[in-house]
């Protein structure tokens, strides 16, 4: 493991990253503690319960929902214009 201080991480930290990003073990201490820079996987339920403060049961339903909803949602043909302001119809 590649040890630093936190000035050190501080001066070069994209370096640090980019090297932690591809599997090497980076660590920087603070105090006589080493914390250490990894990836860690994002998925979109824990920012949910994170950010907006919902149970993964609330998630998985309203995912469920919005499946539903677009597998029969009725297609329509994009035509110029269907957007704009002036159209009422959306």
């Amino acid at each position: 493991m590649k040890t630093l201080t936190v000035t050190d991480a501080r001066q070069k930290l994209g370096y640090w990253l980019k090297r932690a990003e591809r599997g090497e073990e980076i660590g920087v201490f603070i105090g006589s503690t080493v914390i250490a820079l990894r990836p860690v996987p994002i998925v979109a339920a824990d920012y949910a319960e994170t950010e907006y403060d919902l149970t993964r049961a609330e998630v998985e339903a309203a995912a469920a929902r919005i499946v539903a909803q677009t597998r029969d949602a009725k297609a329509r043909p994009y035509t110029p214009g269907m957007l704009s302001r002036a159209n009422r119809t959306h």
